[in-house]
């Protein structure tokens, strides 16, 4: 017979038909006569009731039907006279597929800390929360190809080892074979790379944005969704060291089409999440953050305000309240200036543009006004800046002397450069950070609770 999963059984369906089930016991309860034993498979957050007569069962063999253990089990499918259940299954056979010592097995049936959960990440899928959290990333990822794919965008892998570093920040982990206990050196003491695999030093990207560029300047429209890394030594929540990025590039774009983009995205990601991902998500706003339903909707509901950098900062200004950070023209904004604009002043979700050049990246197109560039931050409750991007500099003179102004090395860059030679064209393009993404719409409060085996500074296991 077929294997059912708890999903199918739990749907629409025939009463009274034999079935067959597989997967992981929940809890145990009963009497002397029969046990209620909750069996789940990870295919939706629901676990399926097992009612077992237990004078049809070995006695050793029930005993080992313990919380963590797993079983299958044959049966017939009725209805329930439970409450809460509509369905359950009456169990003529079952086997025993793998044990669980109870003495030892570290997930009981009461409150764990996600501190806790994080140090047994590798059961913690087993858990309602990390089962729903983990069922809305595959889902949210599926929705990302659906939403790219149905617009004509392509999908560009962009290099994970890269030579160059696309937001000049210097953060970068670096990629060699070299032996570190015999580093070969040049003659001014300076290490020789030359001797490296690539011949010359290599890191893991920080970005794929930029030759995300290369491929939407040849095929219009493309996007990239992998991994980025970062070596900071931050340990808040909302920063690791390996995170997963969306970065589209357009050609034919400038700053408006951009925010138009970022903007129906967005709302497609979170509708999307509200139409395939139900159950989960009203689980998560029961039991982690109540208010979660209510701002998938404030986003949904409302036309994001766009305004430009300088009237954000007037407004901080003039705000009748005092912040921890200091509100400059000329100073990037921090979180608190960000989520007062959202949620206080415009109480919807914000777009700031034109922002100070000398705070934004060199690839950023510079506005006539010699001070301003045409950068766009897309502003969030709760999380603040939750989408940066920019329509590019298409200029080859005056990206030249960003680039000189900025310290990035064009020699290095010259392949980005050319670009510009040949037949350019405006283009722009965002990147939004896929874990925070998913904080947003779980109500997570800890970045590391939304991937699988997060890697944060002195913390690589599992």
């Amino acid at each position: 017979m077929k294997r059912s999963t708890v999903k199918e059984l739990l749907g629409p369906g025939e009463i009274g038909r034999a079935v067959y089930l597989k997967g992981w016991v929940r809890t145990r309860r009963g009497n002397n006569q029969v046990a209620f034993i909750a069996v789940n498979d990870g295919t939706v957050i629901h676990s399926i009731q097992v009612v077992a007569v237990l004078k049809a069962f070995p006695e050793a063999q029930m005993k080992r039907v313990t919380t963590g253990s797993s079983i299958a089990v044959r049966g017939k499918l009725v209805e329930s006279l439970g409450k809460g259940q509509r369905v359950e299954i009456q169990a003529d056979e079952i086997e025993i597929l793998g044990d669980s010592d109870p003495g030892q097995y570290p997930l009981q049936k009461k409150g764990h800390s996600f501190e806790f959960l994080r140090e047994i990440a590798h059961l913690r899928f087993r858990t309602n929360t990390f089962g729903a959290v983990f069922r809305i990333r595959h889902v949210i990822s599926f929705a990302i190809h659906q939403y790219f794919h149905d617009r004509g965008f392509f999908y560009l892998h962009t290099p994970v080892i890269t030579a160059s570093d696309a937001e000049g920040a210097g953060a970068m982990f670096r990629v060699t074979t070299l032996d570190l206990n015999q580093i070969p050196r040049k003659e001014d003491g300076s290490v020789d790379f030359s001797a490296d695999f690539f011949g010359r030093p290599t890191n893991l990207t920080v970005s794929g944005q930029l030759e995300g560029e290369l491929g939407a300047l040849a095929l219009s429209s493309i996007y990239t969704f992998g991994p980025t890394f970062r070596a900071e030594n931050s340990n808040t929540p909302r920063h690791v060291a390996e995170f997963w990025m969306i970065e589209p590039e357009m050609a034919f774009y400038d700053i408006h089409d951009n925010m138009d983009l970022a903007e129906d995205f967005l709302k497609y990601l979170i509708r999307y999440a509200m139409e395939h991902c139900r159950d989960d998500l009203a689980f998560l706003t029961e039991m982690i953050d109540k208010g979660l339903m209510d701002r998938l909707n404030f986003v949904l509901a409302h036309s994001f305000e766009r305004r430009t950098y300088t009237e954000a900062i007037r407004i901080l200004q003039e705000a009748d309240r005092k912040f921890e950070f200091p509100v400059e023209w000329g100073l990037d904004l921090q979180a608190e200036h960000e989520r007062y604009l959202v949620e206080q002043h415009f109480k919807k979700p914000v777009i700031l543009t034109d922002y100070p050049g000398e705070i934004k990246a060199f690839y950023m197109k510079q506005n006539d006004d010699g001070k301003t560039v045409r950068a766009m931050d897309v502003l969030f409750p709760m999380i603040g800046e939750i989408i940066g991007g920019s329509q590019r500099e298409e200029n080859l003179e005056k990206l030249q002397n960003r680039m000189h102004t900025m310290n990035i090395p064009g020699d290095e860059l010259w392949w980005y450069l050319e670009t510009r030679k040949f037949g350019t064209v405006e283009h722009s393009g965002f990147g939004l950070g896929f874990d925070r993404l998913l904080m947003f719409i779980t109500g997570m409060s800890n970045i590391r609770d939304v991937i699988p085996f997060p890697r944060t500074p002195k913390s690589a296991e599992f």
